[in-house]
């Protein structure tokens, strides 16, 4: 049984920082690309940043270059999202994800629980 369990949101001031952790199971995480999403009110869930199952490619929305970093562990099976300079309008549910890298826009797999992030202006 596949389990994705998101952890490290919270409410941070604005240009703040934040490391969120996706702890995967029943999955054979070294061979599977990563990706972290969000889901803002009233918007469709977007993808955020994605990394190869190895950790050398890795990509990223526009609107979080420069202030995201994504990276895994997989020893630990997790996956993580620092987050520098954070804004408002990063404020979202935010989600990982396992797939094959060509589906990261549109992963297959079931979704957790999710953590919430709210920056505060």
């Amino acid at each position: 049984q596949v389990q994705l369990v998101e952890s490290g949101g919270g409410l941070v001031q604005a240009g703040g920082s934040l490391r969120l952790s996706c702890a995967a199971s029943g999955i054979t995480f070294s061979i599977l690309a990563m990706g972290w999403y969000r889901q803002a009110p009233g918007k469709q869930r977007e993808l955020v940043a994605a990394i190869s199952f190895g950790g050398s490619t890795t990509t990223y929305a526009d609107s979080v270059k420069g202030r995201f970093t994504i990276s895994r562990d997989n020893a630990k099976n997790t996956v993580y999202l620092q987050m520098n300079s954070l804004k408002p309008e990063d404020t979202a549910v935010y989600y990982c994800n396992a797939d094959q890298w060509h589906q990261m826009g549109r992963p297959r797999g079931d979704w957790g629980q999710g953590t919430q992030v709210t920056v505060s202006s």
